[in-house]
């Protein structure tokens, strides 16, 4: 029963996002995209400008995608000593849009006397922050875990002066993406949190999911990002499956259940008395969050048996929205700076 309704749901979802972007999912519309460069240049620092004593927008030529790429960079208070990195990554609009940790949390205050460098880039928007197979004709040239695991740690160790200890977390999309990540280069990573993201990409709900996000929203056609759907491309992509390679990593996995919590009432912050809001994350976001938690507990499962170090928090309430993904950041960093400090 619970599989049906988990079904129905994802039936449900896409016909809402195709017609709604609210403030609990906050989807970005595909920008043009890049022509890549005829000439492959190395990847490098175009421009490290300083914004605040403790922000800098960094500018990075990626080889691989052939364009530069965006980032916001969070600095600790010291400077003088190196410091750790912890890898941010925005959800579906990739940083796009103004649904990201700068709009709509409080991070730059949560890390402001946090001893670590926090990188997050502005761009990729229904990308999954994944290789994709071909370059597709509305969102472009994609190889961000290239770009991610190999072009860009060595540029921002040299310049920002790094302890060489990282960590990665994102929600939604992006939830998925840490995974595999961290399962393409195990030992960049010490530890990985995934905010409400379905890690499952071979399984047909895994798929509606990944479908309704670059497809119905993204306007991209899936098949470039990794094949035929149930093909290799997507089970080489599955955390679900390939669980073992995560072994040495630590993981967090954070997920409500959908149903509404403290943050889904007119007087929140984020919805701020706005009946369209209110509705959206509540029925939308719901529905979302319901079919993360359902995949949430398979992965968990599987990584259980596979010996993955996993701690995973399952709160009885919550929709898939900001204000409980800036909870689960403030709960998750204490172990992730453990894990970032700990002594090899």
């Amino acid at each position: 029963m619970m599989r049906v309704s988990v079904v129905r749901g994802v039936a449900a979802l896409s016909v809402a996002v195709a017609t709604c972007a609210g403030a609990g999912t906050a989807f970005a519309e595909p920008s043009t995209p890049p022509v890549p460069a005829t000439a492959q240049l190395p990847s490098r620092i175009v421009s490290n400008t300083k914004v605040t004593p403790r922000e800098s927008l960094l500018e990075v030529y990626s080889a691989s995608m052939g364009r530069t790429v965006s980032l916001t960079v969070l600095r600790p208070q010291d400077v003088s000593k190196p410091a750790p990195v912890l890898y941010l990554l925005n959800g579906a609009g990739g940083g796009e849009d103004s649904a990201t940790w700068k709009a709509k949390t409080d991070y730059k205050d949560f890390f402001a006397d946090k001893r670590v460098n926090v990188v997050t880039p502005n761009s990729g928007a229904f990308s999954y922050y994944t290789d994709w197979q071909k370059d597709d004709p509305v969102l472009g040239r994609n190889k961000w875990q290239t770009f991610l695991t190999e072009e860009l740690p060595p540029l921002v160790d040299e310049a920002f002066s790094t302890t060489g200890a990282n960590a990665i977390a994102g929600i939604s999309m992006a939830g998925t993406s840490v995974f595999n990540l961290a399962i393409a280069k195990p030992e960049l990573y010490r530890s990985v949190a995934a905010f409400s993201g379905c890690a499952r990409t071979s399984d047909p709900l895994g798929q509606a999911y990944i479908r309704t996000v670059v497809g119905d929203r993204g306007r991209g056609d899936v098949t470039n990002m990794w094949g035929p759907l149930n093909g290799p491309g997507w089970k080489d992509n599955d955390p679900y499956l390939h669980a073992d390679k995560l072994k040495g990593v630590k993981v967090y996995m954070t997920t409500g259940t959908g149903l509404p919590g403290r943050y889904d009432v007119p007087g929140a912050r984020l919805i701020n008395g706005d009946p369209a809001v209110l509705i959206d994350q509540v029925l939308m976001g719901g529905a979302i969050e319901a079919i993360v938690n359902s995949c949430t507990q398979q992965v968990k499962q599987a990584f259980d048996k596979a010996g993955v170090d996993t701690t995973v928090t399952t709160r009885p309430v919550g929709t898939h929205s900001w204000e409980y993904w800036q909870q689960d950041l403030h709960e998750t960093w204490p172990s992730i700076a453990r894990d970032l400090t700990a002594k090899d």
